[in-house]
């Protein structure tokens, strides 16, 4: 079997040391990809058709807990990047955030009795915490997480095989995740209507074994995962200016400010469309019995497409699956614009078919530009490096998460506001009237136009944005070995010469002059050292790879001699 992994992923080289380092590092994905696509499933309507929040408070909690994210995760960068512990900068942070993990993420689905209808100000209030403690549990995990990944691989390839095999084990959080709440959901009769006097203990057993499947799998990376010790690590004095100056060199970057705004823009679409997907299947379309058949036809779409953008991304660069298989996204949401709720009779069968095209385009294209932007990030650090001369993977995946969390945070806010202008209604009104009438709440004409501005019109125009924007996405393959190859060179001799066509192309990247960089400055000795070149002609980069392979079993032989001794 691992010989099979290996061959369909192109990786050379025994399984021990290819394919199970890239696994042991995914296994947190499980968490990442499960916890984040049960939330923007159900989250949303759960405060509002459980809880009884309406719509605008339900935004109010997702955003202030986002507001909170965007402070916490920009120190959890400047921390990790500081950290000194036999563990490496980053690894230990998984296994302090499991605690919080487990705590939060079973009580944000469990209300204790409170009422939006009765109580709205101590529900707000409760579920604004526990969101909170959730978001900061993400951020102590998913930033040193991400920040890891550079460090374990820092060849241009093989950040993709390790991305790819992260988007498995996404997939491997998301599908389980999926299967537990909609058989807990069927079992306490919830599967076709949310409300608050059925839905309540569902969601809390949902919560509860879901926060034992993630802190589980963040475990397993902790435990599996090899990281340098940064016992020994130098630090410059920490203070306030320290950290506005960290930051302020990150947006130095030229390519970091492309991808920055490229992601925005795709997140601003996808967001948009999660946080209304279910109001868009139940109220627009009127198909909510088959809300979980959807789903899951979603999630077949999304995960057949890795192997056709993992070829894609290996073969032609890692902006090519983006550029090919957006345009199905846009298709899938163009459906939303014309869709007409499902009324019975002759054209119940078209308007079925349509929304099965949709929930097979939308995620099977949307698919391309999340792949691209998990590529590129790590390709950023080494611009970075190339720019200051540290290696920062904290700080800057600090702005990778950053612009998940706090634009999908913020896209619900902005879904809920909208919906609630538009005058979508939502809760105990809509339940009882469903479960009095046997039929489904009928929106008004204009609460239906909020539903398709969510679902169809906002998030076409954000995914067209962010295709224009990685177009213009300037890194190649090639460019990416010069810099790393540059970089080893000069922290090997003390400096490096390039020739003007490998200035012109550092200077494209970085958005800087060559002698305003690390890479650039002090390269006055009289010894030229070029950029060196391996047997086939390419940038070898090799040696920074030697250096991590030792620093690693360096430590892996010293965990094995504690552990003969009995002192581990």
């Amino acid at each position: 079997m691992g010989e099979k992994i290996k061959k369909a992923l192109g990786v050379k080289g025994d399984f021990k040391s290819t394919i199970l380092p890239m696994m042991n590092y995914s296994y947190a994905n499980i968490f990442m990809g499960g916890a984040g696509y049960i939330i923007s499933m159900y989250f949303m309507v759960f405060l509002t058709d459980v809880v009884n929040l309406d719509l605008a408070k339900a935004g109010i909690v997702v955003m202030i807990a986002t507001i909170w994210d965007a402070v916490t995760d920009p120190v959890m960068g400047i921390l990790t990047d500081r950290t000194r512990s036999k563990y490496g900068k980053h690894r230990r942070y998984l296994l302090w955030g499991i605690p919080l993990l487990f705590v939060s993420y079973t009580l944000m689905w469990n209300s204790f009795g409170l009422d939006g209808k009765n109580n709205p100000a101590g529900t707000m209030a409760y579920f604004i915490i526990m969101y909170m403690l959730y978001k900061t549990a993400y951020t102590i995990i998913a930033v040193p997480h991400t920040a890891m990944l550079p460090e374990l691989a820092p060849e241009y390839n093989l950040r993709t095989q390790y991305n790819s095999v992260g988007y498995i084990f996404n997939s491997a959080g998301m599908v389980p995740s999926f299967g537990i709440a909609v058989l807990i959901l069927s079992l306490f009769n919830s599967n076709d209507t949310l409300s608050s006097e059925i839905s309540r203990k569902p969601f809390l057993i949902i919560g509860l074994a879901l926060s034992v499947f993630y802190c589980a799998a963040v475990f397993a990376t902790f435990k599996t995962t090899r990281e340098p010790s940064s016992l020994n690590a130098q630090y410059e004095p920490f203070d306030l200016k320290y950290i506005l100056r960290e930051y302020a060199y990150v947006f130095k970057n030229k390519s970091f400010r492309q991808y920055f705004v490229m992601t925005f823009a795709y997140y601003i679409s996808t967001g948009f469309y999660n946080n209304t997907k279910v109001y868009y299947i139940k109220y627009l379309a009127n198909q909510y019995s088959k809300y979980a058949l959807f789903n899951a036809v979603a999630g077949v779409a999304e995960a057949s497409a890795f192997p056709l953008n993992y070829a894609l991304t290996m073969k032609y660069g890692k902006k090519k699956c983006g550029g090919i298989v957006t345009p199905l996204m846009v298709a899938g949401l163009a459906i939303g614009l014309f869709m007409q709720p499902d009324k019975g009779g002759s054209m119940s069968i078209v308007w079925f078919v349509l929304m099965m095209a949709s929930m097979i385009l939308y995620p099977f294209g949307m698919s391309g530009l999340g792949f691209v932007s998990n590529n590129i990030f790590p390709d950023i650090t080494d611009v970075d490096e190339m720019i200051t001369g540290r290696r920062r993977e904290g700080v800057i995946s600090t702005f990778s998460t950053l612009i998940k969390k706090s634009v999908a945070g913020v896209m619900a806010a902005m879904v809920g506001f909208t919906l609630n202008g538009f005058g979508l209604v939502t809760g105990d009104k809509v339940a009882n009237y469903e479960k009095t009438s046997g039929m489904l709440y009928t929106q008004t004409a204009h609460a239906i136009t909020g539903v398709r501005v969510c679902v169809a019109i906002i998030p076409i125009v954000a995914a067209v944005i962010s295709l224009w924007l990685l177009r213009k996405f300037e890194m190649t393959k090639d460019d990416h070995a010069l810099i790393r190859a540059a970089i080893a060179t000069k922290k090997k001799y003390g400096s490096v010469s390039l020739t003007e066509e490998q200035i012109k192309r550092c200077e494209a990247i970085s958005g800087q002059k060559l002698e305003h960089t690390w890479l650039g400055k002090d390269n006055s000795s009289e010894e030229n050292h070029t950029v060196e070149m391996n047997a086939d002609g390419e940038y070898d980069i090799l040696v920074e790879q030697e250096i991590l392979k030792k620093a690693l079993e360096n430590e892996q032989i010293e965990e094995e001699r504690k552990m003969k001794n009995g002192t581990h």
